[in-house]
């Protein structure tokens, strides 16, 4: 290395040392007022939910409007979830509710929202994820509602019905499936595990590179992958972190049939968000079985003027052959157009659940 090039690298260098120090300056400063933050709702008597999701939304939305790159949004939205999940747990360490074990996309999905300096807490069924939380031993569930390819989680949907939990927050995931094992070539392969959901969203895939090789629907891809760990002649179908996990060398990548192949999850809690700016609601309603009932439950949202982005049907659970309907709209609920369409729903609705208003998912 001449003599010039390593002095115009030690002069970048030592300048990069600088900004490092004003960094970590800067850091512990947040820090600081995040702890003074917590004090003062302390004392005026609001200490019981330091996690507030509409103020999350709105800082992570502002930071994206002024970033002056080169640095790409996506990057710094993740760094400043991260600083702010370490801030928050100065307070009180969130404990994550979500379907495990580790290595599942539900953990990419918790660590994306709540960042790293959170208590994740794997559950072994989307039922147990619900009941940890309901039961006060986490403080937020994090639970898959539709996927992209596959459509709605039928047995969160049914949980919704009847839990107290209230949805305050949304995350959109970008699946990626890959196909892991210790197996040297595809013809080695002779049994491939994986959640059933994902066996569906790769089964063109499958068809074409893997006919006739057995096909073996597990409770999770960590699961799948742990299962193929052990095992040189069998493959999981599993993200990312599940492959560094259980150190399963990736056969082929991004396996999935549809290119963009995404997962949304709802996040639950105890608490209901504030409006942050830009939000939707959830709800679920039913209407009696004779003609014309939906078309009339629905014409309160185009008569406030509010869009509707989401209707979902599942069958009533305690009767047969009547339906519930989910429903997502554009607003808050405490939006006056959004207020004055459910307000009449409730009038017209045989059966209406307000599931929560919450930030929608900056990405």
């Amino acid at each position: 290395m001449n003599d010039d090039l390593q002095q115009k690298l030690s002069v970048m260098r030592t300048e990069i040392d600088a900004i490092d120090a004003q960094l970590l300056e800067l850091l512990n400063r947040r820090a600081r007022c995040a702890q003074q933050v917590g004090e003062i709702k302390a004392q005026h008597g609001e200490a019981g939910f330091v996690y507030r999701p509409e103020r999350e939304a709105q800082v992570l939305r502002r930071i994206r409007q002024i970033n002056p790159g080169p640095l790409p949004d996506d990057s710094v939205t993740w760094f400043f979830r991260e600083v702010m999940s370490a801030c928050l747990s100065l307070e009180q360490p969130l404990g994550i509710a979500f379907l495990g074990p580790l290595g599942t996309f539900s953990e990419s999905a918790a660590t994306k929202h709540f960042g790293h300096a959170a208590r994740l807490v794997p559950q072994v069924s989307i039922d147990d994820v619900f009941r940890e939380v309901e039961a006060g031993h986490a403080d937020y569930a994090v639970a898959p509602i539709e996927n992209s390819t596959e459509g709605a989680i039928g047995r969160t949907l049914d949980l919704l019905l009847n839990t107290p939990l209230k949805i305050c927050g949304e995350v959109v995931l970008r699946i990626h499936h890959n196909l892991m094992t210790h197996a040297a070539a595809l013809a080695d392969v002779k049994t491939v595990y994986s959640h059933a959901q994902s066996l569906a969203q790769c089964h063109e895939w499958l068809n074409r590179m893997l006919p006739g090789v057995a096909r073996v629907s597990v409770a999770s891809n960590s699961l799948a992958a742990q299962m193929a760990a052990a095992d040189p002649t069998a493959a999981a179908i599993a993200g990312d972190a599940a492959a560094q996990r259980y150190e399963l060398p990736l056969l082929a990548s991004s396996i999935e049939d549809e290119p963009n192949n995404t997962t949304r999850f709802v996040v639950l809690g105890r608490q209901d968000s504030g409006a942050s700016g830009r939000d939707k609601t959830s709800l679920i309603m039913s209407t009696t079985n004779q003609t014309g009932a939906l078309s009339t439950l629905l014409a309160p949202f185009a008569e406030a003027g509010v869009s509707m982005t989401r209707l979902e049907s599942r069958p009533a659970r305690h009767t047969l052959w009547e339906y519930v309907f989910f429903v997502d709209v554009e607003g808050h609920r405490d939006d006056p157009a959004v207020a004055t369409a459910l307000a009449e729903l409730g009038r017209r609705a045989a059966y209406l659940k307000v599931l929560g208003s919450y930030p929608v998912a900056v990405y």
